[in-house]
């Protein structure tokens, strides 16, 4: 014992006492620790103060432990009847109380050393505890939990990160928040850059008025242009290179990107309209309709949406014509921002099925017994939806690996990652397969049960994983 904090007490029969205690802490100065490892491989991330030293949002608040503690006791009665109050209203519902557990849990990423506030009052997070630093947009573009919850956060990030010292005069939004020259296209990630166009809108509509879409739409255009550059066709769908959230460049024509690129399109085709841009609302919805026709007729394969490899860089990692879990993540995220029912349809359910029928496994172990490469975010017994399966005999997780075979982003494809699994559970309640998406969910939960692990901790590249914060996606589809 180095230590103790107690209250002497005198209790007559039948007497009872209650007995607070505060714990409160000081630590303002913050260094993230930008060395070794990490300094190696963003030597230009950009931050606030000298080699990482910075200082938390909360010094500027409280002075000491002892103020925040004694602030705390003169607003102790708001504050616990507030939590309460939440606690009492999330939980009255009908729907189930280990759903309602789940589907929130994640959210505690935000008070763990995942998530950060500068001393100027920018939110920052890794993308799991004290792993890959910078916000990134195509983690972060997964959550669902913050835009909802916090959307004064979501709003800081888009005004003064991606459409701020993010955005290249390019139109690139760096996908870390700074410069990163030795990532693709200097810090270009497709996925990423599309889901901020998304988030936008998510933001603008939890915005109490027009001033914030007012603000950064200049920039948005600019953002928007720059996807439409990497449309070289015209088509509605990408070419070149795409970097992703997969940790490497995918070549020819992917279904996930570019459907991604088609609900951003219809994204902007929204904002513009609300702003009374017709021309540019016409200039994403001409791509859009080319789009939507070339991914329903050229990419769906009569079962589910797949890529066609450009047969000039068979050496890149793609999935081919594997049955990919994201393969429909720019339909889904439409149904976030009431823009579902543009993507909805016959090929776009049929897909659902397709994921339900080929990747969701009830103990993975079966398929990682053959599929070796990955790590293990689901273990034997464990339930879970596959990141990627070969139903189809022309390709096979070998030729995804390309010439990089025993990489990590190989084994991405045979892993059970939460935050992905969330996004497909929402999207099929979205369009009706509410039992499937609540097995996928159910799922994750039994994985995170308290007997085995903590259920407040889903890992994927680092603790506290804040793709994980999609799960909030899913009570809004069941909410409808």
């Amino acid at each position: 014992l180095t230590g103790h904090l107690g209250r002497a007490l005198s209790l007559s029969p039948s007497e009872s006492m209650t007995v607070t205690f505060v714990i409160s802490w000081y630590f303002p100065n913050l260094h993230l620790g930008f060395h070794g490892r990490v300094a190696q491989y963003y030597p230009a991330f950009d931050f606030p103060g000298e080699q990482g030293q910075l200082n938390r949002y909360y010094g500027t608040l409280y002075s000491s432990a002892e103020d925040a503690a004694t602030r705390l006791i003169d607003r102790f009665d708001e504050l616990y009847e507030g939590t309460v109050a939440w606690r009492d209203t999330w939980y009255d519902s009908t729907l189930p109380y280990w759903f309602l557990d789940r589907v929130l849990n994640s959210a505690s990423a935000l008070a763990s050393n995942t998530c950060l506030r500068f001393e100027d009052g920018r939110f920052w997070g890794w993308e799991g505890v004290d792993c890959c630093p910078g916000t990134c947009t195509h983690v972060y573009g997964y959550t669902q939990s913050i835009g909802r919850l916090f959307p004064e956060l979501e709003r800081d990030l888009r005004e003064r990160v991606d459409y701020g010292k993010a955005l290249d005069p390019s139109g690139c939004i760096s996908f870390r928040g700074g410069p990163l020259p030795q990532e693709a296209d200097n810090g270009w990630a497709i996925d990423g850059q599309c889901m901020v166009i998304l988030r936008t809108l998510r933001e603008h509509q939890m915005s109490a008025d027009s001033s914030f879409l007012g603000r950064i739409w200049p920039q948005v255009k600019v953002a928007l242009a720059a996807l439409m550059a990497r449309d070289l066709n015209s088509d509605g769908i990408l070419d070149g290179p795409q970097f992703n959230t997969l940790d490497s460049a995918w070549y020819g024509e992917i279904a996930w990107t570019s459907g991604l690129y088609n609900a951003a399109l219809r994204a902007g085709e929204q904002m513009a309209l609300e702003l009374g841009e017709a021309r540019f609302a016409k200039r994403c919805r001409i791509l859009l309709d080319r789009g939507k026709d070339r991914l329903n007729r050229d990419l769906f394969n009569g079962e589910y949406y797949a890529n066609h490899v450009d047969p000039n860089h068979l050496d890149s990692v793609n999935s081919g014509s594997g049955c990919h879990i994201d393969q429909m993540l720019g339909q889904g995220w439409a149904f976030h921002v009431g823009l579902g029912e543009e993507f909805s349809g016959t090929e776009t359910r049929k897909a659902l099925k397709s994921l339900w029928r080929y990747n969701f496994s009830p103990d993975v172990a079966v398929y990682r017994k053959e599929y070796k490469q990955g790590r293990w975010f689901a273990m034997a017994g464990d339930a879970g939806l596959l990141m990627c399966t070969f139903p189809q005999p022309d390709w096979s997780f070998e030729q995804s690996a390309g010439k990089v075979k025993g990489k990590a982003y190989t084994g991405y494809l045979n892993e059970c990652m939460a935050g992905f699994e969330y996004q497909v559970a929402g999207h099929m309640i979205w369009e009706g397969m509410v039992e499937e998406g609540l097995a996928i969910t159910r799922a994750i939960h039994d994985r995170y049960d308290s007997a085995v692990r903590n259920p407040f901790n889903e890992i994927e590249c680092g603790d506290h994983y804040a793709r994980n914060m999609s799960s909030y996606g899913v009570f809004v589809a069941v909410s409808g």
